[in-house]
């Protein structure tokens, strides 16, 4: 095999497992080290200037990050990286001095359709820059469905506020209750971008017999919610069911519990494990004394004379075709009927675009949804951008905030006059972290704590109050100890042929055998001579130049730790560990498009 290049700009980015799952590619190890100094806001300011919401997405985010974390590789649970982020915003001081200044305007004008995270992410991104940025929003006040769909118990509008507030306060002009009923109006209006940011803002419906007659007591899940986010619903029957296996019904089971549901059931057509909901998310349910059903299909609505008095399931189980594929088919039971006051349909959502005319340049797909370049956001008409669910549908709050920047880097460079398609590379740096031969610029020590469990307020007193906040986050204490456990991937095994002697030591000190000196030859010969055989082409091979015997040192990347042990025990220095810190592009970065070097 030839030596790896580990100059390439991007060879250490599959080894940041966390940043590069991370949707906004924050990165991760980098704000953890900085809670563990306590340095919380030093470490919100990474976070904000990546995934803009800190204090929301720790406590909202759909977490990419936890299932790529390399701390699985060794125990069974990753480190808590989306609660470590909200410990930045609980913990840090007043950061309104190190926000970005409103400039002077340069005379361009950006509208942007909905206050949710992607439009507010494209207005952070382009405000800084000059440009006057106008915010339409049915809602009074700016957060889209991070307002209108999350629960004040899991998500306080006072993080919410101060979050939405750091943007508008960039010079962003913000049109609350103003809905935008017209696309061909908008663009007569002479803004050079639109960005539309609408969300998937229609709730599905479930069309089976009795839903006409009993309608009075069947309510969609995501409006339902809205109706109490704003105070228009505060109370429910006593017998509640939520149709669906989402987020959203994880939401509307709790909320109901709060609102008067003495029996709330979540009643599902799939399996437990294939629900949507995040495995927390049910937990939660679950630890409030919810049931959740599973492989039971709803048939009809049973009522009396209009008044909703249950729910007929068709009980079913999944059978797996020859290439796995499931299908639910019935069981042979007979059909139960579960006795409810109330039903909460969360069976999915919907995008709507009844404000966009036909005649405006916008394509549709036969999903009607718009066609946008999934690179640059652009639709079929060079003015308007789209980003978030009103993009590719539902998705999640990190998801709209990436499309928010690449959308915001398309709109500067359109209006700059410069080509969309061209991306310009991210700045990357890599520094080494030796302060001695054996001493280090960061804490290397590899816990051996499990995860450290959130507090949460006592479920007695939390399901009296729906705006008592559940999870009460991290202390200092728990908060430096969940951050030790991280293992500092960004942080390097950086490999120096000429300096090493072949003594070993390495060898022998890693605690995962990756380390081997071996006679080189062809990649599948040599995965299998490893102490640890590698036969996964997909897992990076670290390759050396020649050594002074002529065999090649190998590293399998995909299973270091990045402990540091090597460059510990090696008597030469040919092992140093080297902190690997990229910078993404956003609109109006002065990196340039052309190749750069890491080393």
């Amino acid at each position: 095999m030839k030596p790896t290049d580990i100059s390439a700009p991007d060879y250490f980015h599959k080894v940041v497992d966390c940043q590069w799952a991370c949707p906004a590619h924050t990165p991760v190890p980098e704000y953890i080290r900085l809670i563990a100094e306590g340095r919380y806001s030093d470490a919100y300011m990474i976070n904000w200037k990546s995934n803009v919401f800190p204090g929301i997405l720790g406590r909202t985010c759909d977490r990419p990050c936890e299932p790529a974390c390399r701390r699985g590789r060794v125990e069974e649970t990753p480190v808590a990286i989306c609660r470590l982020k909200r410990v930045a915003a609980d913990f840090k001081d007043d950061i309104k001095h190190r926000l970005p200044k409103p400039g002077p305007k340069n005379g361009r004008r950006v509208a942007l359709v909905g206050g949710g995270p992607a439009s507010l992410a494209v207005a952070r991104d382009l405000a800084p820059l000059g440009y006057h940025c106008t915010v339409f929003d049915g809602d009074p006040k700016a957060g889209g469905m991070m307002r209108s769909q999350i629960p004040k118990f899991r998500l306080p509008d006072s993080v919410i506020d101060e979050e939405t507030d750091y943007i508008l306060n960039l010079g962003v002009e913000f049109k609350g209750g103003q809905r935008v009923d017209s696309l061909k109006q908008l663009l007569s209006e002479n803004y050079d971008a639109i960005f539309v940011g609408s969300g998937a803002p229609r709730g599905r419906e479930l069309d089976i017999p009795g839903r006409k007659e009993a309608a009075a007591n069947i309510h969609i899940g995501i409006e339902w919610l809205a109706n109490v986010s704003f105070g228009h619903v505060d109370k429910i029957g006593r017998r509640v069911i939520v149709l669906g296996g989402g987020n959203t019904a994880m939401d509307c089971c709790r909320t109901a519990r709060r609102l008067g549901g003495e029996s709330v059931k979540v009643i599902v057509r799939s399996g437990f494990e294939e629900m949507k909901a995040s495995p927390w998310e049910k937990e939660d349910a679950l630890h409030e004394d919810i049931p959740i059903l599973n492989f039971m299909v709803p048939v009809a609505f049973k009522h009396v004379a209009g008044k909703l008095i249950g729910v007929t399931f068709q009980k079913v189980k999944a059978e797996y075709d020859a290439k796995g594929r499931r299908n639910l088919v019935p069981s042979g039971e007979p059909d139960e009927t579960v006795p409810c006051d109330d039903v909460l349909v969360a069976v999915g959502q919907e995008n709507a675009f009844p404000w966009i005319e036909a005649d405006c340049g916008i394509e549709f797909d036969k999903w009607h949804m718009p066609k946008v370049d999934p690179k640059t956001f652009v639709s079929t008409n060079p003015k308007v951008f789209f980003g978030g669910d009103a993009a590719f549908g539902p998705k999640n709050i990190i998801w709209a905030v990436a499309h928010g920047h690449d959308a915001a880097l398309s709109i500067h460079r359109m209006i700059s006059g410069e080509d969309i398609n061209e991306r310009p590379l991210p700045e990357v740096q890599v520094s080494s972290q030796k302060m001695g031969i054996h001493e280090w610029s960061y804490d290397n020590d590899i816990s051996a704590d499990k995860r450290f469990k959130v507090p949460h307020r006592d479920k007695v007193i939390a399901l009296k109050d729906i705006r008592a906040e559940v999870e009460l986050g991290y202390d200092v204490k728990l908060a430096l100890g969940e951050a030790q456990r991280c293992l500092n991937c960004d942080v390097q095994t950086v490999f120096s042929a000429p300096l090493c002697i072949e003594c070993d030591a390495c060898v022998d000190i890693c605690p995962m055998d990756c380390i081997n000196f071996t006679d080189n030859g062809e990649e599948d010969d040599l995965r299998q001579r490893l102490k640890a055989p590698s036969p996964h082409h997909d897992q990076a091979l670290y390759v050396s130049g020649d050594l002074k015997t002529g065999r090649v040192m190998v590293k399998d990347e995909d299973v270091c730790l990045h402990c540091g042990l090597c460059a510990e025990r090696c008597p030469t220095g040919a092992w140093d560990m080297q902190k690997y810190l990229i910078d993404m592009v956003h609109a109006g970065s002065t990196c340039q498009s052309k190749a750069r070097s890491a080393a």
